[in-house]
């Protein structure tokens, strides 16, 4: 009877060492400051597919990996935990003439009330934020808080007040420039000579200031940044970019760009694009693929709502038949300790891509977010630092901006 009882006794022993595993450990306490953290990503692409399926229900739960899911809704956020986000309103660059202008404000105006009406008519789940008391206060409720940015400022075209009016709309911050150049700054991706800023450029970076509007420098040329550096009176962000070091990729910043965003104040937001965080291998025949699909489709810039979900849809296809080779959450945060080691951990924070090209292995989409948190608790950052990657950076930046533009009015 007693060796019985030792048995039993060696059992329950055994279990309660199986139940505090590290891995478990480390799981529940990374729930535990993902809940607790204000946790916010500067950069979805929701609007996208939102544009190309109007029948998208973001108060409905959808499989990522099935198609036309998307990788973002309301419930799948929170989900994986995240309270605030920025909907992008992007546009392809076009032609830089007036009827360019005219068409592409158009269509960015659009853009704006797509967002507008989608967090409207989900407003038990979400609600829009203009400030960072709102995001605060929407948090708070248990609601998504919803911002806005812009990535392109080609919509501006050489109307200097339409910065105003995009503000009045929602816009917290603006990518200068997209995959090419435009009248305000040079592209990090277009074969053209790397002019930098323009005269009407730096008009855009003071009034820009002068609003409250947040600058984005992901995207733009090296000497398009460095002349923003120069000339804003705030810190700037990088909304979603990575590090260079690691990728060597023109839209990831150098060290040196990361140190003097960092010495301005500013913040990089780690993106998770795969082919910003880790050097894909060579795949001929999905490089071929992609290469008859553009033909096929030609300029999306010009591309309806119904051939961009065209497009959307073959190009998951084309992931279905010749998968990327995908980053891992690994990858991911070694870019995060990247930066840390190199200006601290004030100066990083998440800006996913969802939506836009994010989605790694881990993280595919915005329901996993939380394993994110569960990497960095594994490598011994603390609670304080978690919760400054995920939100708090950002906030203080956002506040910042908003705090210059309320003393010059």
């Amino acid at each position: 009877m007693k060796s019985i009882k030792i048995s039993v006794a060696l059992v329950s022993f055994i279990l309660l060492l199986i139940s505090c595993t590290p891995e478990r450990y480390f799981t529940e306490e990374a729930h535990q400051i993902h809940l607790e953290a204000l946790t916010i990503d500067t950069h979805l692409d929701t609007p996208i597919h939102l544009n190309s399926d109007p029948f998208f229900d973001l108060s409905k739960y959808h499989d990522s990996r099935k198609k036309g899911s998307g990788k973002v809704d309301f419930p799948r956020m929170k989900k994986g935990g995240l309270d605030a986000a920025f909907f992008i309103v992007w546009t392809a660059q076009g032609e830089r003439n007036p009827q360019g202008y005219q068409k592409v404000k158009a269509k960015a105006l659009d853009i704006f009330d797509l967002i507008h009406n989608n967090v409207s008519k989900n407003s038990n789940l979400a609600e829009l934020a203009y400030s960072t008391n709102d995001i605060y206060k929407i948090a708070k409720s248990k609601k998504r808080a919803i911002l806005i940015g812009m990535e392109n400022g080609y919509p501006i075209g050489k109307d200097l007040s339409l910065v105003k009016k995009f503000y009045d709309l929602g816009a917290r911050y603006i990518t200068l420039c997209h995959t090419k150049d435009n009248d305000i700054c040079d592209s990090s991706t277009d074969e053209s000579e790397d002019k930098g800023l323009t005269e009407f450029g730096e008009k855009v970076v003071r009034e820009m200031n002068r609003l409250g509007i947040m600058i984005d420098v992901s995207h733009i040329s090296d000497k398009s940044f460095y002349d923003v550096i120069k000339i804003s009176k705030t810190p700037v962000i990088a909304s979603h970019s990575c590090c260079r070091a690691l990728c060597n990729h023109p839209r990831n910043m150098t060290d040196d760009m990361i140190k003097l965003l960092a010495q301005k104040g500013g913040i990089i937001q780690l993106t998770l694009v795969n082919e910003y965080i880790k050097t894909p291998k060579q795949n001929p025949q999905r490089d071929s693929a992609l290469v008859k699909l553009k033909k096929r489709f030609g300029d999306y810039s010009k591309l309806s709502p119904k051939k961009l979900g065209e497009l959307e849809n073959a190009f998951s296809e084309l992931n279905k038949k010749f998968p990327q080779s995908m980053a891992t959450v690994e990858d991911f945060v070694n870019h995060i300790d990247h930066v840390v080691k190199l200006v601290g951990i004030e100066y990083v924070g998440i800006g996913s891509d969802f939506d836009g090209g994010g989605g790694i292995d881990g993280v595919y989409d915005v329901s996993e977010m939380e394993n994110i948190t569960l990497e960095l608790i594994k490598r011994g950052y603390s609670d304080e630092d978690i919760k400054k990657i995920w939100g708090e950076n950002l906030l203080r930046v956002f506040n910042e901006v908003e705090n210059y533009a309320k003393a010059h009015k």
